[in-house]
Parts: structure tokens; C-alpha cells; sequence
């Protein structure tokens, strides 16, 4: 072969070497996985390779193109370095799905057929998103925005989605301080993010809303609400607008309708579509008039359900259904918690307006979880598809103080969708906190079969981190340690750290065994999670409504830090390094003890819970095991289960043996008859005691355990406070300030009997969810 031939022989060859190359490259491109799209599209698949968009891109719209999705997809492109011209090399379709152009570029891409729905095609040729209607097309686009992969690299794909719920989002219905202007307009933009498309204004201490209801909104409130039905608009979330007659409506009076009306009216005109009349937390039991009881006789179930079909038929028939473009009329029953058949819920399912929508809880205000058997008895209880109110994660009550929620949503039945309405939220008084769980709810209520839980979470975290992926983790090890979500109940129905208290487990094995293990390096690594997020999340909101729990988060785990320096020095057998590493952990704990949830913002307030019983837990652990190193016998509590009495009892359901079940969250309470009442526990023998802890409650009137001292004798205390003190054999501490949850005295003392004494004069109740008393065994 000449050499010329050998060189275009050469020459082919690597042709088709670089033909194959590219081929395999666009092969191995193709089968890429896919970006995670949140909520989980109904069905995603890769559609060809990757697309470079050039620097320039045509749009091609039309007068039915959705302005929201419009601006949010020139928003977008322009955020991947990407500009809008007349000519250009690729062009995106954004329309109606029906429209001609946007149907070629769409494809074989399936166009589903339901309200909200959109379909989604990347290629090489031509991009295009088609939405069922207007919320459609912004969908569209907030699938297309996820699928960038670098700057202006977007994957291939196609997607055709719809929502399996039609109505998903939140509902400020919580106790406490209501959200601010700002942190709602906040919401309503995320909410667009995630195809939320329900807002419920129903925050219970906005004294229009609820108290005050008849009067008018003042005019610098009404031009707040204006702005947020805008706001909305913008998102395409239905703005609806709750208002809460049932504390004083004399349901028969006709100048309470008009009132009633006229506030609706109001929200109309600025162009509120969707109402509600919750009707919950009040009783029927009474009447707010006399009138009532001439019309719809002696209070009690029926009757209460007579008179609400009243109102709300009225509301639905008269107002809803002769003002255009309003939705069907919410409502919340008086019985929204349970499955039990009554004669108020008779009376709604046989009479109600089949229009009217109602919202149920699940089987409690916090259920544990919610089946598709539980919504399908609740929709034949109520006589339609039921709406539901999820209590999760609202933290405005006794359980939850000192709480952030942040696990994700979790223990609601995949089919739900078939049958209810859909699913709103009931945050936290804490908005921006509040994105972990109504990301996820989100998630779940657009396509509740394919949910899942932990990819679900992580995308939350992703999402608050910016895609920061030493931001995300960080987040995830925080949202551990505020893992457990309580009910009414002493149980939790998701629970605290669970890695952590994994991670724990598997340590002490190791330990004893004086094997090595990696609990350090966790360790280390939430304690430097704080500063990450604070260096990682934009998302100031969230930075301030979780501060003092990330402060929080170091000290525990400073402290968690100090107790494996104990264990490391116990088996070193130093002394000298275990006793000062113990001062060091111990201090570090009363530190973290010390912490609040910020004043006023929730309507139940308490020190601040990080990894409450896994922890401490941790820590007690360790200080058993240095405690045993120094030969002493273990610190236990010695009065949990012995016997108590109180100088007299409110009721047989507040006695005393209450302060000493173990269970936070029921109390004692005196009659509130006596000046300086008091409360003991009798250790059946003398006890060692170190240590004395007084739970407060946390649901009200902690203020009265206040100005008290604790005391403790070998022998029966004497009748008075004044006695008890000059007694010889008696040791006694006094604490000037308001009991804390707990506030811990060091009272070393031998004694059978430990009494908390009031020194108010003044006849007050004497209330304590409980006392523990720590001694030697």
C-alpha cells in the first residue's frame, strides 16, 4: 500500500474510532439517570441525550400562554445564562398542550387528561411544555426548571404529569402568633414551587378572623390580604379565605348572616375565590343566644348540626353559587377528629349540601396515621370525599413545646388520593421551618403511590441547602435531631433521631467490648452541622426560626463530644482527664437546658428539644458508667411509682400520684383552696437523694409554680411551711423563679419524704406534670 493510502487508511479508521466513541458517548449520556423531580412526576423518562442550550432561545406563545409560566420560564433561562431573541437556533414551546406547534414538538409525549396536568419534551430539536390548563403550564415549567444539570445543560427527557390530589397545600389554622405579611408571601411563592395549590387563611389569634369576626377588616389589614390573594394568583394557589363564627354567631340571626356575608363580600372584591367557615374548638353544649334555642331547641349534638347546615347551606347557596368563579364552600365540623357516628354527623351527612366540603383530622387532632379504610369510613360518616386537615407538623400544643418538626411526612396511606379531596398542611408557628414537612406533604399529595419518604427528605434538605451537597447532609443530621412528632398522647408517632440513636446502639457493644468505633466521627459531624447550614442555606427564615436550635444542636452534642472523652479516659484509666471531661459534658448540658423557644411566637412555649431521649439518654449512660469506674452505685430515679399525696385534690383526674407516673404530659393539681399549698412523695425508706427535677406543665399556668421551696426529712413534715423550715432534719432549697421543664436542684440529703411547698400566701393551685427525685440505688 502506497503511503497515501496508508494515511487515508489511517484516516478512516479514526474516523470511525471517533464516530464509535461519540455513538457509545451518547449511548452511555442516554442511559444517565434522570435529575430528581420533586413532587414525583406521574411518569419521567429520558427522551435522548442531553441538550447544551445555546446562549440564545426563541419562545413561541400565544395569548392563551400563562403569564405566570411565562415569566417563570424566562426567569429561568436567564438564571442559566440563557436570553430570549426573535432568532435562534432552538426554539421552546410554551402553551396549551392542544396548540399545533406545541402538540409537534410534544410528540409521542403523552398529554394527560386532568385538571393541573402538563407535558414536557427535551430534545435536540425543540423543547416543549404543554399544560391541560393554566396551572399546567407553570407546572411545566417547575419541572423543567429541576431538569438543568449544569448552567445551561438540560437533560433529555420527556414528562407527563398530573396531581393525584386535587387540592394540596397548607392551612395556617394554628394557636399562637399568627404568621407575618412577609413570611405569608413567602409561603405563597413556595408553594408554587412545589404545586402546592392551596392556601387556608385561618390563623386563630388574628382577631378577625375568629373573636372579632363580625367587625370589618382595618384598612392597612385589608390591603395586606389584598396583596396575598395577588401574591397567590401569581403562584396559582387558591387563596382561600377562613373565617370562624362559632365562638359568639347567634346562628339565627339574620344580622349576624349579613355580617357574616359582608366579610366574605369584602374578600370577594379583592378577589378571593374559595371560602371557608370552620366551625371547630367550640361547643355545643350551649347557645350563643337565646334565639337559637327557640329555633333549634336545647343544645347538644343535633341540634348543633341543625343549625351549622343552616348557616352553611345559606353561605354555599346564597353567597358561593351567585358569585362567579368561587369553588365549593370548606367547612370544618365541630366533630373533626374521629370515627364515631352521632347525631351532629347525621344530621350533616343527611342535610349538608352535597357541594359543601368537609375537613376531617384523621382519627384524632394528631393521628398516628391515616389509612384508606379510616377516609373511606370518614367520607360515608360525612356523605362525600372528605378534605383532609393534617395536624402535621403544628407544634402549638403542650407535646410539642420547645419543638421544631422536621421529619418528613410519613404514615398516610399510599391511595388516599382515591379517596379524599385533598390534603392541607397545619404548620408551625415557625413558616420557614415549616418547608420540611409541607415539601414532603407535597410530594405526597401529588403522587401519593410512588411517594417516598427519605428520597422525599432529602430533596427538602437539597432544596433548603441550594443543592449544596455538604449543606444537605448537614441539614438531614439536624432534621434527625428533630425527628420526633408527638400526638396528644405520650407517644410519639414518628421518633427522636432515629440515625443517632442507631449510630448509639451499635456503640455500646463496641465500647464494652474495647473494640473501636465511628460514633465519634458522627458526633463530630453534627457538631459542625450548625455552621454549615448557617454557611449553606440562603433561606434566612428558616436561619432565624431555627437559631436557637442549632445553638442547641452544638451544645448537646459538645456535650455528646465530652462524654466519649469520659469513656475514652475511664478506659485509659485516667481520673484525673474522666472527672474533668464529666464537669466539662455536665456543663455543657446545663448550658443547652437553658435554651428557649423564642417568646411569644408560640402559644406553648418550653426549652428547646434536641434529641430528647437519645441524648440525654446518652449522656446518663455515661455518667453511669464513670459513676461505676468511681465505685459508686447508680443514680436512679428513686420516687417514680411511690406514693403521693397533696394538701387536696381539684379533681380525681389531677391527683397527685400524677407528678409521679412518668409521663410528661398529665399533671397534679390542688384545689386551689389553701395559701402555701404543697405536694410530697413518700420514698417508702431514706434515700440517698442528689437531686431533685420539677417538671411544669407546659399546656398553661406554669406561672404558679413560682416562689417554692423542696424539701426533704427523714420524718413527716410538720403542719406549716414556717415549721417545716425550723425543723431539725429537714434540708430545704428555695427557688425564687418559675419552675422550668425541668429545673434541676442539687439537694444532697438522706430522707423518706420530698415535698415541693408554695410560699405563697395567697389560696393558688399547686400544678406539676412531675417530680422525680434522684438518688443512690
Amino acid at each position: 500500500m502506497s503511503v497515501r493510502g496508508k494515511a487515508m487508511s489511517l484516516v478512516a479508521s479514526l474516523v470511525v474510532s471517533l464516530v464509535v466513541t461519540l455513538a457509545s458517548f451518547h449511548l452511555a449520556e442516554a442511559a444517565t439517570p434522570l435529575p430528581t423531580v420533586s413532587p414525583t412526576p406521574q411518569d419521567i423518562r429520558r427522551a435522548g441525550q442531553d441538550v447544551t442550550l445555546p446562549d440564545q432561545v426563541r419562545l413561541a406563545v400565544s395569548d392563551a400562554t400563562d403569564p405566570a409560566a411565562l415569566d417563570l420560564l424566562r426567569q429561568t433561562l436567564r438564571q442559566h445564562g440563557v436570553r430570549v431573541a426573535r432568532h435562534a437556533p432552538l426554539t421552546v414551546h410554551l402553551g396549551p398542550a392542544t396548540r399545533p406547534d406545541v402538540a409537534r414538538a410534544l410528540g409521542d409525549t403523552t398529554v394527560p387528561d386532568h385538571a393541573e396536568g402538563s407535558a414536557l419534551r427535551v430534545t435536540k430539536g425543540a423543547i416543549a411544555i404543554g399544560g391541560t390548563d393554566a396551572a399546567g403550564q407553570y407546572y411545566g415549567v417547575q419541572t423543567f426548571r429541576q431538569l438543568f444539570v449544569r448552567r445551561q445543560r438540560v437533560a433529555g427527557a420527556a414528562v407527563s404529569d398530573y396531581p393525584a390530589m386535587p387540592l394540596r397545600g397548607a392551612i395556617e389554622g394554628f394557636y399562637g402568633s399568627p404568621w407575618t405579611h412577609a413570611e405569608r408571601l413567602d409561603q405563597l411563592a413556595f408553594y408554587g414551587e412545589v404545586k402546592a395549590n392551596t392556601y387556608i387563611y385561618a390563623p386563630k389569634d388574628d382577631p378577625f378572623h375568629r373573636d372579632r369576626w363580625r367587625e370589618p377588616y382595618p384598612a392597612d389589614k385589608l390591603a395586606e390580604l389584598d396583596e396575598l390573594v395577588d401574591e397567590a394568583t401569581a403562584h396559582h394557589v387558591r387563596f382561600t379565605y377562613a373565617l370562624s363564627p362559632g365562638v359568639s354567631i347567634c346562628y339565627s340571626s339574620a344580622e349576624d348572616r349579613a355580617a357574616l356575608t359582608a366579610k366574605l363580600q369584602a374578600m370577594y372584591d379583592l378577589g378571593a375565590r374559595a371560602f371557608s367557615i370552620p366551625l371547630d374548638d367550640i361547643s355545643y353544649t350551649r347557645w350563643n343566644c337565646a334565639a337559637d334555642q327557640t329555633t333549634y331547641g336545647a343544645p347538644g349534638r343535633a341540634a348543633a348540626g341543625r343549625a351549622q347546615v343552616e348557616l352553611l347551606n345559606d353561605v354555599q347557596r346564597n353567597f358561593v353559587a351567585t358569585h362567579a368563579g368561587t369553588y365549593p364552600l370548606q367547612m370544618v365540623p365541630t366533630e373533626y377528629g374521629d370515627l364515631t357516628d352521632t347525631a351532629y354527623k347525621q344530621v350533616l351527612r343527611a342535610t349538608l349540601d352535597p357541594a359543601v366540603l368537609v375537613m376531617w383530622t384523621g382519627t384524632d387532632v394528631v393521628p398516628p396515621s391515616i389509612t384508606v379504610a379510616q377516609a373511606e369510613a370518614a367520607s360515608t360518616l360525612f356523605g362525600r370525599k372528605i378534605f383532609v386537615w393534617d395536624n402535621y407538623p403544628v407544634n402549638d400544643y403542650g407535646q410539642a413545646a420547645g419543638r421544631l418538626l422536621l421529619a418528613p411526612y410519613d404514615h398516610r396511606e399510599p391511595g388516599l388520593s382515591d379517596h379524599v379531596a385533598g390534603i392541607v398542611a397545619n404548620p408551625m408557628n415557625q413558616a420557614a421551618a415549616s418547608k420540611v414537612a409541607e415539601f414532603t406533604m407535597a410530594d405526597f399529595s401529588w403522587h401519593d403511590r410512588a411517594y417516598d419518604r427519605d428520597r422525599s427528605w432529602r430533596e427538602a434538605a437539597s432544596y433548603l441547602a441550594g443543592g449544596d451537597r455538604r449543606g444537605t447532609q448537614a441539614l438531614l443530621d439536624f432534621f434527625d435531631l428533630n425527628h420526633l412528632a408527638p400526638t396528644f398522647g405520650p407517644q410519639p408517632w414518628q421518633p427522636q433521631a432515629p440515625a443517632l440513636n442507631a449510630e448509639i446502639a451499635a456503640f455500646w457493644p463496641h465500647y464494652e467490648a474495647g473494640e473501636p468505633d465511628d460514633l465519634r466521627a458522627h458526633v463530630r459531624r453534627l457538631n459542625a452541622a450548625p455552621a454549615v447550614i448557617r454557611a449553606t442555606v440562603d433561606d434566612q427564615g428558616f436561619l432565624d426560626d431555627a437559631a436557637n436550635w442549632l445553638r442547641a444542636t452544638e451544645l448537646w452534642t459538645g456535650a455528646m463530644s465530652r462524654g466519649l472523652d469520659v469513656l475514652s479516659a475511664v478506659r485509659a484509666d485516667d481520673a484525673e482527664a474522666a472527672a474533668a471531661a464529666r464537669d466539662r459534658m455536665d456543663a455543657l448540658e446545663g448550658q443547652a437546658r437553658q435554651i428557649r423557644s423564642v417568646p411569644g411566637e408560640n402559644r406553648v412555649e418550653g426549652v428547646v428539644q434536641i434529641g430528647d431521649g437519645v441524648i440525654d439518654v446518652f449522656l446518663d449512660r455515661v455518667r453511669a458508667a464513670h459513676d461505676a469506674y468511681l465505685g459508686l452505685p447508680p443514680l436512679v430515679n428513686v420516687s417514680q411509682g411511690k406514693a403521693a399525696s397533696q394538701v387536696s385534690d381539684w379533681s380525681t383526674d389531677y391527683v397527685a400520684a400524677r407528678s409521679v407516673d412518668g409521663d410528661l404530659f398529665n399533671f397534679s393539681t390542688t384545689s386551689g383552696g389553701e395559701p402555701q399549698p404543697w405536694w410530697q412523695v413518700d420514698l417508702g425508706a431514706p434515700v440517698a437523694v442528689e437531686t431533685v427535677e420539677v417538671h411544669n406543665r407546659v399546656d398553661c399556668c406554669a406561672e404558679r409554680v413560682a416562689d417554692y421551696y423542696v424539701l426533704v426529712s427523714n420524718d413527716p413534715f410538720p403542719a406549716t411551711l414556717a415549721e417545716a423550715l425550723a425543723a431539725p432534719g429537714v434540708v430545704s432549697h428555695h427557688e425564687t423563679g418559675q419552675a422550668g421543664r425541668p429545673t434541676t436542684i442539687d439537694l444532697p440529703a438522706t430522707g423518706r419524704y420530698v415535698r415541693v411547698w408554695l410560699a405563697t400566701t395567697t389560696p393558688t393551685e399547686l400544678n406539676m406534670s412531675e417530680v422525680r427525685v434522684l438518688g443512690r440505688g
